[in-house]
């Protein structure tokens, strides 16, 4: 158990909310050890000249895809045709020739049909009574039965 807890041993402090506090040795310093030096925790690794280089010093024109350059502007080209011919022409063009959602355009048609065919025959476009009053069934007027 406490081997695990040590693994965090140095991140357990950093996650609490607890206000940072440095820690002074109050010994006096011997003759023998010197002036007092930082030493590091790790020490620093060799520059042998095989450090990391950024990629844009490699290839100016990097677009993020590959470190490779010819790779990098190929998967470029492959991504935009994709991302705009495809996703924007393709799709618009599929969502242009969807079919009529709620029939709006055939409602539209065919009022417009009804329009002419009233107008042709000399009737008003809208009757007075919208409904045939023959077929109106009302309640009595004496109450509820």
């Amino acid at each position: 158990m406490l081997s695990r807890l040590s693994r965090f041993g140095l991140a357990l402090p950093r996650s609490l909310p607890v206000a940072p506090a440095r820690f002074v040795s109050q010994s006096k310093p011997t003759s023998a050890t010197g002036a007092p030096a930082v030493t590091e925790l790790h020490p620093a690794a060799e520059q042998s000249g095989h450090g990391e280089v950024s990629p844009y010093v490699k290839n100016p024109d990097y677009h993020g895809f590959s470190s490779d350059p010819v790779e990098d502007e190929w998967n470029m080209k492959v991504g935009f045709f994709f991302g705009i011919s495809v996703a924007l022409v393709i799709g618009g063009t599929f969502i242009h020739y969807l079919p009529d959602l709620g029939m709006r355009q055939w409602a539209r048609r065919e009022a417009e049909r009804l329009i002419q065919q009233r107008e042709a025959d000399g009737l008003p476009l809208i009757d007075e009574n919208y409904y045939e009053v023959d077929k109106i069934v009302l309640p009595s007027a004496g109450g509820e039965e």
